[in-house]
């Protein structure tokens, strides 16, 4: 644990450059040696910081209530990939840092692939789950529209991320519940 917390806040407060063997036993407190024990490359360093954040926004998820309706479960699920408070925001930060460098590594390429894979096809089934709407509604096609949903957070992340002012938490938040009442009005 301690490997992983520090790992987490080289990768979230100075980027994944910054993550090295070195870096990450001197902010654990450990030794370089221990670390190798772990981790053999860099690679392997930064796949476990990256599945340390869905395994840690995994857990929170799956401790929401849902009694408030399905929507607002979705929107309390989705709320974890938002950078709304500190925690999310490093979590985030070393998401987006690992996305990118997963463009020119095919072994993080997977690791992305096979994370958005799985989110969206949790989405498509929580989207395939609600009623058919009311006449005059958009007819849900679980899939777009869970990419669709999973396009507008990951965009909202982004945003929030790299440019706080323009889009400060409680603003992406409102944008999620915004589109969220646009693709399901009146479920709950």
């Amino acid at each position: 644990m301690k490997l992983a917390d520090a790992l987490l806040r080289i990768a979230a407060t100075r980027g994944l450059d910054q993550v090295s063997v070195r870096e990450v036993a001197s902010a654990a407190g450990v030794s370089i040696g221990a670390v190798q024990y772990y981790f053999s490359t860099k690679d392997e360093m930064l796949a476990f910081a990256f599945r340390q954040v869905v395994d840690r926004t995994r857990a929170r998820i799956s401790g929401l209530e849902s009694a408030a309706g399905r929507r607002r479960a979705m929107g309390a699920a989705l709320r974890q990939l938002l950078p709304l408070d500190a925690q999310r925001l490093a979590e985030c930060r070393v998401y987006l840092a690992f996305a990118a460098r997963a463009t020119t590594s095919p072994t993080l390429a997977a690791i992305q692939n096979a994370t958005l894979g799985a989110i969206h096809d949790e989405l498509r089934r929580t989207l395939a789950s609600f009623p058919a709407p009311s006449s005059g509604h958009l007819v849900l096609d679980p899939a777009r529209d869970a990419r669709l949903l999973l396009a507008l957070v990951d965009g909202l992340m982004f945003d929030a991320v790299t440019a706080p002012t323009a889009l400060p938490p409680a603003s992406a938040a409102e944008a999620l519940d915004i589109y969220l009442e646009r693709l399901l009005p009146g479920s709950d």
